[in-house]
């Protein structure tokens, strides 16, 4: 035993446990613990002369491959005995274990798994078959909930049918599964869920395999779903040896289907079993660990635990909190603080990462690297400007700006679907080229002449579909010369249904709509420029966005792409309720609980030091509205706060007029040329120009009634409600209302 406590580093607790026999043993691994090595091993090791006789179940992405390599050439652990262990993720010990047991099973053993793009492309199909509106059925969205009906055992009979909705997707699940066994095909879900039920309805098989297998370890066990749960049993039935490692507290894919209380089941379902707390950490400073714990210390259902640091770090330097002026000088603070420590030689590039909760907050900080022309590392994710619906927007605009661009036509003709097909884009490029024009030109004509245009004859069938897409064509380009650019870009979505189209109710479909919206809010700071320098604008960051990625470069990511890594300096960006914790969480106490565990899991990917970083304002379509500090900031103990920025913590919310030291020097340095807002100057006693009951314009907004007016930090706020949009609560020295009465 302590031969193998010495080669792995293996905490003597766990060692001892390793030497159970028939009883269930949780290991609880809160933070960079090295556990999944300490305890697979040794226990492979110790226990049978036939390696063969454990599989290692991991849900760590790819962490076949890596433990695979670990396991094989580290002698200390196995030797020459890893031949027949079974070690891979759960969706690959299943489709082995399908492969062999074809005689019970619907399909044979040569069967092929769809990946996504197949089932969504049979999701559509079945759709079509059973001559529903793809409208009314997003193939993404029953796609979704097919996938969580899988993950919580329910076949097709099984599927609740409490609304007619409900009705309607069982009855779409039923030909999507018949099209996927004609096809002899399987998706990811289908190797859990037959495999459950193979063990469920043959208890031969069952006992087969849960004797064979005298171990079964997990790691990653807090994001197991449920028939990944039911899976285990059934392999641990016979010996009860199971052996899981994981985490409660790191439990951030819920949305995916992940089931945190699965460590607590484990407890009730094995209530012989033995726990044991791995709380010795390897990778950050007591400072930083203390703050962790305080944060997770509000959730409930969890396991109480006390994080301690290597000696060597039972120190280390305070977290800096720091409040900028905007979320323009969020993103410059990152930016000049990060070229501030490189080049003082306290760090390298590569030693930095930059967190944020959605992918759409990604742009500020990407334009802030950009512009300082400094390279950088995108992880899980597109750069801003090369993400589909970003790129699918701007090209209707520099389609309205410029009919003739045949490949921005090219690109949205037919997004979203409006039956414009190869057949019917071949036919309009074909009249254009024989009478020497755009396809663009070609468009416009059709929508203006009708069926009298040359045209129209000559491209046949697809002309009606051609023409109503000129039509619109047509409408924005002449809403182009009156409307200020933030409503045109309104008008366009509205037109497409584009939302509708993208927004699926899915986590994906939420995360690409937020994207629009943040392209969106970029619009209003041309209000008062045209189309024209907007798209200038666009091709220049473009142009700098080819910036080669180098390894050596500072990583930016989201909270939740940073699980499982690690970096010497972690910035936490956003920290605003409506951010961190997002919105959709602030009404549902399991999201709000799986937010806290999100920033837990940020907090914690560092090694060295942290900053948190939040905006006193943010920029929203056309003015800036204070925003609250992150309710998690309050749990971080003063002590552990060392805070920079525009006020101190606790202070109520203020205006931007404030000249700190990053709205000048930080804006200069990684903002140069990006548009400016008017700040309001220094005025002793202000007095407002505003009162209710007045009537006053909006450049964008139009006509609106003033419904009441206060001086508040050093500027106007004016509630007004407009006719076009409702009510909106502006700052005077930023809105430009013009009174009308």
């Amino acid at each position: 035993r302590a031969g193998l406590q010495d080669a792995l580093g293996a905490p003597d607790n766990l060692v001892r446990a390793l030497v159970r026999r028939g009883l269930g043993v949780l290991a609880l691994e809160p933070l960079a613990t090295g556990s999944p090595r300490a305890s697979v091993g040794p226990l492979i090791q110790r226990a049978s002369p036939h390696p063969g006789s454990q599989p290692a179940s991991s849900q760590v992405p790819h962490a076949d491959d890596r433990d695979w390599f670990w396991l094989t050439f580290n002698p200390a652990i196995l030797g020459q005995r890893v031949q027949g262990l079974w070690l891979g993720t759960f969706h690959a010990v299943c489709a082995r274990i399908l492969r062999r047991e074809q005689k019970y099973l619907p399909f044979t053993s040569s069967f092929v798994i769809f990946d996504d793009d197949d089932q969504q492309a049979l999701i559509k199909r079945a759709i079509k078959e059973l001559k529903l509106d793809e409208k009314l059925y997003r193939p993404t969205s029953v796609h979704a909930a097919i996938s969580t009906a899988k993950n919580n055992l329910l076949f097709p009979k099984d599927y609740p049918t409490s609304t007619y909705r409900d009705e309607v997707i069982a009855r779409i699940y039923q030909r999507y599964q018949e099209l996927l066994l004609a096809s002899n095909a399987l998706d990811f879900d289908d190797l859990l869920l037959y495999t459950w039920h193979l063990f469920e309805e043959n208890p031969a098989v069952r006992e087969d395999y849960s004797r064979r297998f005298e171990h079964v370890l997990v790691d990653e066990f807090q994001d197991t779903n449920t028939v990944q749960y039911e899976l285990l049993r059934h392999l641990a039935s016979f010996h009860n040896n199971l052996f899981v490692v994981g985490d409660e507290d790191q439990s951030i894919y819920r949305w995916r289907g992940a089931d945190y209380r699965n460590v607590l089941r484990f407890e009730q379902d094995y209530p012989a079993c033995k726990k044991i707390l791995l709380e010795q950490n390897y990778r950050s400073t007591q400072v930083v660990l203390d703050a962790a714990q305080a944060v997770i210390n509000r959730n409930r259902n969890r396991t109480p635990k006390r994080l301690r640091s290597l000696p060597e770090k039972s120190a280390g330097e305070k977290i800096t909190l720091y409040e900028a002026v905007d979320d323009y000088g969020e993103a410059a603070y990152v930016v000049d603080t990060i070229q501030q420590l490189v080049a003082s030689g306290r760090a390298r590039p590569g030693d930095f990462a930059v967190m944020y909760r959605t992918n759409a907050q990604s742009r500020l900080l990407e334009e802030a690297f950009l512009r300082a022309g400094l390279p950088y590392r995108l992880v899980g994710a597109m750069r801003f400007y090369g993400r589909r619906e970003v790129k699918d927007m701007i090209a209707y605009l520099r389609l309205v700006q410029n009919p003739a661009d045949e490949v921005s036509l090219g690109r949205v003709i037919n997004v979203p679907p409006r039956g414009i097909g190869d057949k019917a884009q071949m036919a309009l490029q074909m009249a254009a080229r024989q009478a020497g024009v755009s396809t663009g030109q070609v468009l416009l004509e059709l929508a203006e002449q009708g069926k009298d245009s040359p045209y129209w004859e000559a491209i046949g069938r697809p002309a009606a579909l051609l023409a109503d897409f000129g039509a619109l064509l047509s409408g924005w380009r002449q809403q182009a010369q009156t409307l200020p650019l933030p409503v045109l870009f309104g008008r366009i979505l509205e037109d497409l249904n584009y939302r509708e189209y993208l927004d699926d109710g899915t986590e994906e479909g939420q995360s690409r709509w937020e994207n629009v919206e943040e392209l969106r809010r970029l619009t209003y700071e041309y209000e008062e420029r045209n189309l024209t320098a907007f798209l200038e604008s666009l091709a220049l960051v473009s142009d700098q966005d080819t910036l080669p990625e180098q390894a050596e470069a500072p990583t930016l990511l989201t909270l939740h792409a940073a699980k499982g890594l690690e970096f010497p300096i972690v910035f936490i960006v956003g920290l605003d309720d409506g951010l961190l914790p997002h919105n959709r969480s602030l009404d549902d106490p399991e999201e709000m609980a799986e937010e806290r565990r999100l920033f837990y899991v940020g907090l914690t990917r560092t090694r060295n030091r942290v900053f948190l970083v939040r905006a006193a304002q943010r920029s929203t379509f056309g003015s800036f509205q204070d925003s609250i500090p992150s309710r998690f900031l309050e749990d971080v103990p003063d002590e552990l706060i060392e805070q920079n920025g525009s006020r101190r913590r606790g202070a109520g919310p203020r205006r931007n007029g404030a000249s700190t030291w990053e709205s000048r020097n930080l804006r200069q340095s990684a903002y140069a040329g990006a548009p400016q807002r008017v700040q309001p100057g220094s005025v002793p006693i202000l007095q407002p120009r505003y009162r209710a009951g007045m009537r006053v314009r909006h450049p964008s907004w139009g006509e609106g009634l003033v419904v009441d007016s206060r001086i508040q930090d050093d500027d106007e706020t004016v509630d007004v409600f407009f006719e076009s949009v409702g009510f909106k609560r502006v700052a005077a020295s930023l809105a430009n209302l013009e009174v009308l009465s």
